[in-house]
């Protein structure tokens, strides 16, 4: 007979539940149960487990609930069987068992991001520095100084030179020709953008050069003005312009995909900007969505910002999409169960304890502490006596009676998160967190 290769431990309360996840989890693998004398698995701790487990001979490993605290060393020490948590919440022990495959070559790309310090000509150097910190650390390889629409940026070339020093590549986004050459002097490495209006500067200068169309000048303009830069031997990056949704986003994307055609070898742009600053939407789905077509084109530099409230966050969401944008194409396979972290405002597939469950629970409660659950519409709080169910935290509080303020406050707080999981289709566990995608990652929003 063969010998079965988890021991999973529980308590009494979730012994039931946990041997119907287990009966259809897949692949199928041997394992069995040991229930020790305690109703909920969570407050189990290492110590406590190792003095009640009496032996785990013949298995490879021994799970324990997530929740439980303590050194596992202890466990294995009694047990001569090494010792892992699984996950919190057992019902995510199918994703536990096949999420955790190492992707190999996940991680690398292909598209440069340039970050955006918008209007950074009326910045101090301190604010300036503090953005372009915050836009490395997101991601970006490459700070764009924001410069004023008409007019000199003043001390351009200290503030080139200063976030030179601090070791960034940096552009510049200006037509003004005293700013382009102070900005070069100081070791500028890209300038965003020339076109018929000041091209001749792209040959005084070091700094390498983005291409654009003539205003109103259309894709012939900037077909001349590549091929002056050809016979001038500049280098040069194209941006034929992406245009805001309702304003020739369609007919952009189509320029985007002509150039490609045109000029296979060459380096492209695509500015992000007129599309996520100008739609009334969270800007992760956008960038992920604009990934995915800048991975398909083979675009070399993506430009966006955060300026708008909606868009924070932006070239943190940029730097993980083309990464499994990346990964996606060069596997041919879906950009789908990769990597789930764009996934913030919503959460991914769950599995939630349905009220037969729960009631089953409730029926070998024998104190009067709540506990909390969701499925994906309704709001469960339960104790021995008690069982009520429903969408409204308040109305839900008030049938509970709480008289005492430390645990009415404590209870009023996780009825409140349980609704705010139900409506944003959220999975949610008493006392803890929502999941909140990449945000739990501790990325700051500035």
């Amino acid at each position: 007979m063969e010998v079965p290769d988890y021991l999973f431990v529980t308590g009494k309360l979730a012994a039931r539940a946990l041997g119907k996840v287990l009966q259809r989890m897949e692949p199928r693998f041997d394992y069995d149960i040991a229930v020790l004398n305690c109703s909920v698995a969570g407050l189990m701790t290492a110590p406590w487990i190792a003095n009640r487990l009496n032996h785990a001979k013949g298995f490879t490993r021994i799970m324990i609930p997530g929740l439980c605290q303590g050194n596992l060393s202890l466990i294995e020490e009694k047990t001569g069987v090494p010792a892992v948590r699984g996950p919190n919440d057992l019902k995510d022990l199918p994703v536990f068992f096949g999420g955790k495959k190492e992707l190999e070559g996940y991680g690398e790309y292909r598209v440069k991001i340039i970050a955006e310090i918008v209007d950074a000509h009326l910045m101090t150097w301190e604010a300036i520095l503090d953005r372009a910190e915050y836009y490395g650390r997101s991601g970006a390889d490459i700070i764009d100084l924001g410069c004023p629409l008409q007019g000199r940026f003043k001390g351009v070339q200290r503030v080139v030179k200063g976030l030179k020093k601090k070791g960034f590549c940096v552009s510049l986004d200006t037509f003004d020709p005293e700013t382009i050459l102070c900005a070069d002097k100081a070791g500028l490495d890209l300038l965003l953008s020339v076109n018929s209006r000041n091209l001749d500067l792209a040959r005084k200068i070091r700094a390498r050069v983005v291409v654009i169309p003539d205003f109103d000048g259309g894709m012939e303009s900037l077909e001349r003005n590549i091929a002056k830069l050809e016979k001038w031997g500049v280098s040069y990056i194209i941006d034929p312009i992406l245009d805001p949704l309702c304003f020739g986003f369609t007919e952009s994307i189509k320029r985007f995909s002509h150039i490609r055609k045109q000029h296979p070898r060459a380096e492209i742009l695509m500015g992000l900007g007129n599309l996520t600053e100008l739609i009334d939407v969270d800007s992760a789905g956008v960038n992920v969505l604009m990934a995915g077509v800048i991975t398909e084109l083979e675009i070399d530099y993506v430009l966006t910002t955060e300026v708008i409230s909606w868009t924070r966050g932006a070239v943190r969401e940029l730097d993980l999409a083309r990464r499994l944008m990346h990964y996606a194409h060069d596997n041919r396979i879906l950009p789908k169960r990769i990597d789930n972290r764009l996934i913030a405002l919503k959460d991914p597939p769950y599995e939630a304890y349905t009220e037969p469950e729960l009631r089953w629970i409730q029926k070998r409660l024998k104190d009067r502490n709540y506990r909390i659950f969701t499925d994906h519409k309704r709001i469960f709080a339960f104790n021995r006596d008690q069982f009520i169910s429903g969408d409204d935290p308040q109305v839900i509080f008030l049938q509970m009676g709480i008289k005492e303020s430390a645990h009415a406050f404590y209870l009023g707080r996780e009825l409140e998160k349980a609704g705010l999981a139900i409506r944003l289709g959220k999975k949610y566990i008493q006392d803890q967190g929502l999941r909140w995608g990449y945000l739990d990652e501790g990325s700051e929003a500035v």
